[in-house]
């Protein structure tokens, strides 16, 4: 009896401490969130940047559909082999030394696509690329880890990876833009421009948050010692029942092998999505790159309201499972009809915003299930374990996608394919244990109905 009182009055200190905490989170997010937010933008760009250089690069170098699929895809094969040492790395020197190699290194390696002229050329500035970037976004997650309980963490992982929204909604025309208006530019090609031109902000994010960003709660020089005595706390109640706590106990733990299997079917989605938008536009029918550029805008701004209202959402629900499986079926759904409505381009582009938002919602809020579980050590390699696996959907939908395109002269079996690796994701997830809130989300909930 004095056990469940002594629980009871526990779980009542964290949750007037939650209450209490709100602001300083949001000092926190006001502090992290909007430069990392910024990097990945960053990042995403001039990861999927080569989908809208394909308009021009394959007539230009004689490239195949398939040889651009494999040439976007190999991309992924540098990313799984070194995502798991990468976070390794950050997690032994600290985010902000090694978030910032990171960029600067891939700033390099995206400049000098610009020297491709064949396939060989192509897929090793591609391959080097992921090798750069491997490290990037599962160090933030694991970063968030740092700062965020399970509890906050869904809206803050979904607000990060906006990004992804964010860069289709002003990246897709900043990028129709350079090629239109570049082409033939002191002798260079619009494509050559694209990655150039985008190649800059990364370098120029590298230096910012080598400046300016805090490793760790303890190192917050702007916060006060209560502040991360409270936050340090709260950290520690978040750990997840019978964690996996070891490096080498992730690769025995069947939660994340599960959630691999879940991230990699929801990543097909994304990654068919952000490497063919701009070929899918251009079979409806449109044809100018700064058209194509416009138009894939629409539905990435979608997604964007979409990813914060449905992480804001999960944050204050127990299952967040919900929140994953039913985006990605409507993401699923909203696939297949934009390629089944392609004589209607007025219907084919709403099922295609709906593809988009459902896509892109599922990723983040997945995180907050798949990283629960895990701490210390684990969690760099298990959320790098789960990331690296999840993204060989990078190198398979696009080869997939341009092989069926080569053979059939369509995407629309290709995307076809992709949904039905998506929905699959959407039935996997819900098998998932789920995080649950923790108590501070159960107390805002009540403040927010009172």
């Amino acid at each position: 009896m004095h056990a469940v009182d002594h629980k009871v009055a526990g779980d009542a200190r964290l949750c007037t401490e939650a209450c209490v905490l709100t602001p300083v989170y949001r000092r926190v997010s006001v502090r992290i969130i909007p430069p990392l937010l910024l990097a990945y933008i960053v990042a995403y760009l001039d990861r999927v940047n080569v989908g809208f250089a394909k308009l021009q690069m394959l007539d230009s170098l004689h490239f195949t559909e398939t040889v651009y699929g494999l040439g976007a895809g190999v991309f992924f094969i540098g990313y799984f082999a070194f995502g798991l040492p990468s976070n390794l790395i950050l997690h032994r020197f600290g985010a902000r030394r090694w978030l910032s190699a990171m960029m600067l290194g891939w700033s390099v390696v995206s400049a000098a696509t610009v020297l491709v002229s064949s396939p060989t050329a192509f897929y090793a500035l591609r391959l080097l690329l992921g090798i750069a970037e491997a490290g990037f976004f599962p160090g933030v997650i694991f970063y968030l880890t740092l700062w965020y309980p399970t509890g906050r963490r869904a809206q803050v992982t979904a607000t990060f990876m906006t990004a992804v929204a964010i860069c289709g909604a002003i990246g897709s025309p900043l990028s129709g833009w350079i090629m239109q208006a570049l082409d033939g530019y002191h002798g260079w090609a619009g494509w050559q421009w694209l990655f150039l031109i985008e190649a800059i902000p990364a370098a120029l994010m590298g230096i910012y948050l080598l400046l300016r960003l805090t490793d760790e709660i303890g190192q917050a020089h702007w916060l006060n010692a209560s502040e991360k005595s409270a936050l340090a706390a709260q950290l520690k109640h978040g750990v997840g029942t019978e964690p996996v706590s070891s490096v080498w106990s992730v690769f025995r733990s069947s939660r994340v092998w599960m959630a691999s299997l879940v991230y990699f079917c929801l990543l097909t989605g994304l990654y068919g999505i952000g490497f063919w938008l701009p070929t899918i536009l251009v079979e409806l029918g449109i044809h100018n790159p700064l058209q194509v550029g416009l138009l894939a805008a629409l539905p990435y701004a979608v997604a964007v309201l979409g990813m914060v209202l449905v992480g804001r959402s999960a944050d204050r629900h127990t299952d967040q499972r919900w929140h994953v499986a039913i985006p990605a079926a409507l993401g699923a759904i909203g696939l297949v009809a934009s390629v089944l409505l392609s004589h209607e381009r007025a219907l084919a582009l709403a099922a295609l915003a709906m593809a988009v938002f459902g896509i892109l919602t599922g990723p983040p809020l997945f995180w907050g299930i798949a990283s629960a579980h895990l701490r210390g050590p684990a969690a760099a390699a298990g959320i790098a374990m789960i990331n690296s696996l999840g993204c060989l959907a990078g190198f398979a939908s696009p080869y997939m996608v341009g092989l069926v395109k080569d053979l059939t002269g369509s995407t629309r079996l290709g995307m076809e394919l992709i949904a039905g690796l998506v929905l699959l994701g959407a039935l996997l997830v819900i098998s998932m244990e789920s995080a649950g809130p923790l108590p501070e989300a159960h107390v805002e909930r009540l403040e927010a109905q009172s």
